[in-house]
C-alpha cells in the first residue's frame, strides 16, 4: 500500500497507518497539549504534551474500534477484512465484498457508529464512576465527546459515511434493488459535500473544505461504480466470451493449430485443449510448434505437444453474471478463465481485456 505502514494484525486483519496520520497526530498533540498547559497552569515542562499525545493516540484509538466494529460484523457475515487503514480523515475498514442481503448491509454499517456511542457511555460513566480529576478527567471528558461526534458525523445520510451505508441499506430493502440505494446515498453524499465545501468558504475553514473535497470523490467514486456493476449483472459469461475462442482439439493437426493462432500472434501464447467431449483436458504452448518441423505439422496432432504440467485457468460456467466474473478476476488477480456449459464442455478462454474491451464499447449507463 502506497505511503502505508503496516503495524500488525487485529483479529487476523492487517492495521495500517497512513504517513497522512502521523501528521495529525502532531497536530492533535500540540492543539490539545496547548489546551491541557492553559487549563491547569500546574503542569510544567512536557507534561501538557505529554498528556496530549496520549489523548491523541487513545482518539486514533477510538477510530481504530469504530473500524472494527464495522470489520467484526462484516467476518461474522464471511465477508473477509482486507485491511484497516488509519489516515487523515479517520479510519477505512476494506472489505471484500458487500453484505448479501439490506439487513445484513445495515448491521455492518450500524456496527461502527454503536462502538462509538458504547464508548461514550463507558467513558462517561468511568468519569462520574471513578475517583479522578484534573488533567486526567479532562482527557477522559474529550474521549467521551470525540467518541460521541464521531458517532453522530458518521450517521449522517450520505456515502461514504456510515449513514451513507444505512440509507443505502434502506432504500434497497424498499426497493428491492442494491444499486438503487447504492445510487440514492451517493447523491445524498455529494450534496453533504458540497455543504460542507461552501461552509468551508463562509466560515474560510480549510478543515471543511478538505472534508468536503474527500466526500465529493468517495461519493462520486461509489456512483460511478454502481452503474457500472448494475451494467455488468445484467449479462452472463455467455455475452462476451466467443465460442471456441482460443481452443484446439486434441486430436487436430498442429497446422490446424498455426492456423488459428495466426490472428492472436504475438498476442497469445496458450491454447486450451479439448477431448472428443469437449471437455478440457490440458493446454498447449505455442512455442511448442517450433521443436516439430513445419514439414510434420499436418501429420502431427495436438496431443503430441501438451503441456503436462500447466496449471490449467480457473473453470467458471457460461450462466455466471459478469460482475461476479469482474469480482473474481480483481480477488485472483488472474487475467484469463476457462468458460464451459453446464454440461461441462468447453465454451472458449474469457481474458479481462476482453471484459473491458465490452466496457468501453459502452454497457455501462452514462
Amino acid at each position: 500500500m502506497n505511503g502505508n505502514f503496516r503495524l500488525g494484525s487485529l483479529f487476523g486483519i492487517p492495521f495500517y497507518l497512513n504517513a497522512s496520520w502521523f501528521l495529525v497526530l502532531l497536530l492533535v498533540t500540540w492543539s490539545y497539549g496547548n489546551g491541557l498547559a492553559s487549563q491547569f497552569p500546574a503542569l510544567t515542562g512536557v507534561a501538557p504534551w505529554a498528556l496530549g499525545l496520549g489523548a491523541a493516540v487513545l482518539l486514533f484509538g477510538s477510530v481504530l474500534a469504530h473500524e472494527l466494529g464495522h470489520s467484526l460484523v462484516a467476518m461474522q457475515q464471511g465477508i473477509e477484512v482486507k485491511s484497516i487503514t488509519l489516515f487523515l480523515f479517520g479510519g477505512l475498514a476494506s472489505l471484500e465484498e458487500e453484505s448479501k442481503t439490506p439487513l445484513e448491509a445495515f448491521a455492518v454499517a450500524i456496527a461502527g457508529p454503536a462502538v462509538s456511542i458504547a464508548l461514550w457511555g463507558l467513558l462517561n460513566f468511568a468519569g462520574l464512576a471513578l475517583p479522578i480529576s484534573g488533567p486526567i478527567a479532562a482527557v477522559i471528558g474529550l474521549l467521551a465527546t470525540v467518541n460521541l461526534y464521531l458517532a453522530l458525523f458518521n450517521m449522517i445520510p450520505g456515502l461514504p459515511l456510515d449513514g451513507g451505508n444505512v440509507l443505502k441499506a434502506a432504500v434497497w430493502k424498499f426497493t428491492g434493488n442494491r444499486y438503487r440505494g447504492i445510487r440514492v446515498a451517493a447523491r445524498a453524499g455529494q450534496v453533504v459535500a458540497y455543504v460542507a465545501m461552501i461552509s468551508g468558504v463562509v466560515t474560510i475553514s480549510f478543515w471543511n473544505l478538505l472534508i468536503g473535497w474527500f466526500l465529493l470523490q468517495n461519493a462520486g467514486r461509489a456512483l460511478q461504480s454502481s452503474k457500472v456493476q448494475e451494467a455488468l449483472s445484467k449479462y452472463t459469461v455467455a455475452d462476451v466470451v466467443a465460442e471456441g475462442h482460443l481452443v484446439i482439439g486434441r486430436n487436430d493437426s498442429l497446422r490446424q493449430l498455426a492456423n488459428q493462432a495466426i490472428p492472436f500472434q504475438g498476442k497469445v501464447k496458450e491454447f486450451l485443449v479439448t477431448d472428443e467431449q469437449g471437455q478440457l483436458v490440458g493446454l498447449v504452448d505455442l512455442e511448442q510448434l517450433k521443436t516439430v518441423p513445419t514439414s510434420q505439422w499436418p501429420q502431427v496432432p495436438v496431443q503430441e505437444i501438451l503441456s503436462p504440467t500447466a496449471e490449467l485457468p480457473k473453470v467458471v460456467q457460461d450462466s455466471q453474471s459478469l460482475l461476479d466474473i469482474v469480482t473474481l478476476f480483481d480477488q485472483e488477480k488472474m487475467q484469463v478463465l476457462a468458460v464451459v456449459k453446464e454440461s461441462g464442455a468447453l465454451v472458449g478462454l474469457l481474458e479481462k481485456a476482453a471484459v473491458r474491451r465490452h466496457l468501453q464499447q459502452g454497457i455501462a449507463p452514462a
